[in-house]
């Protein structure tokens, strides 16, 4: 089952800051379950302010190390890079989305403590409620955040959601060869290992670790004009569909897109000359 995505995660949230807001706001006018004097409410934001903004530095910080280690990950092995740049895309929007949260929550809580001195009006009562519903969202956001982070198959996640992508047919439609499909593969790899040896000789990349990914290599020869953009791009995404399905993906490919590994291997063949 996957998760669902940054986009759904965030609508929830509005939702719910939404409902909260008009749901607390109306029995706070109507019927309200406590009345805080002053002190209480000036207690109260400044505790909530404090709060929220410690959770959420923690957060950050403990972010900024995980992502150190993703990027780790990718070094030691390249094929998790598709994944582990979904995964970062969508740790940054939800980072983007909780910071909008936070913030809002400490500029309602300054606006409360300097409105507060003024008359209690229903305006007030109304700020008040916003304000407290504001903490608990961006409180359960970021909880929400953490348990994205830390959840156990976030790579085989973020590889089945590439693989829909980039081969939605594989759903709906009778399966292809998926041995076909890495023959294939396996023998478009060979080519571009023995096209990109010209390059790897003479780049500090390859005296670094003496390998580099097959979509680098790839790239070499696109910029190198040997190959045009159409092969370079359909490269790149049988590359980056083989790389999912070893981390977590279904194995399992559509027709077309066996039919496809095998256009783009013959028209590799073409270029470099095997």
């Amino acid at each position: 089952m996957s998760r669902l995505s940054a986009c759904t995660m965030i609508a929830w949230s509005i939702g719910a800051l939404l409902i909260f807001s008009i749901f607390s706001s109306a029995i706070g006018l109507k019927s309200p379950l406590l009345v805080l004097n002053e002190n209480q409410v000036l207690y109260l934001f400044s505790t909530s302010a404090q709060v929220i903004a410690a959770i959420y530095g923690l957060t950050l910080t403990g972010f900024l190390f995980f992502r150190n280690e993703l990027t780790r990950e990718v070094t030691e092995d390249e094929t998790l890079a598709e994944a582990i740049d979904q995964l970062k895309s969508r740790y940054f929007v939800l980072l983007v989305f909780i910071s909008i949260l936070v913030f809002l929550m400490l500029a309602l809580a300054n606006i409360i403590i300097s409105y507060e001195a003024s008359p209690y009006t229903n305006q007030t009562t109304i700020l008040i409620n916003i304000g407290q519903s504001t903490f608990v969202v961006s409180f359960l956001a970021i909880v929400l955040f953490i348990f994205d982070v830390v959840a156990p198959q976030r790579i085989e996640s973020a590889s089945r959601n590439i693989q829909d992508q980039l081969d939605p047919k594989q759903a709906n439609e009778k399966p292809g060869d998926i041995s076909e499909f890495l023959r294939n593969y396996n023998e478009i790899e060979i080519l571009l290992n023995e096209a990109g040896k010209s390059y790897l000789s003479t780049t500090a990349e390859f005296k670094r670790s003496h390998r580099v990914s097959n979509i680098r290599l790839a790239e070499m020869l696109f910029r190198n004009e040997q190959i045009d953009s159409a092969l370079y791009q359909q490269l790149r995404e049988l590359i980056t569909l083989r790389n999912v399905i070893i981390h977590g993906a279904e194995p399992v490919v559509s027709k077309a897109l066996v039919k496809n590994s095998a256009e783009v291997l013959c028209k590799l063949k073409a270029v470099v000359g095997n």
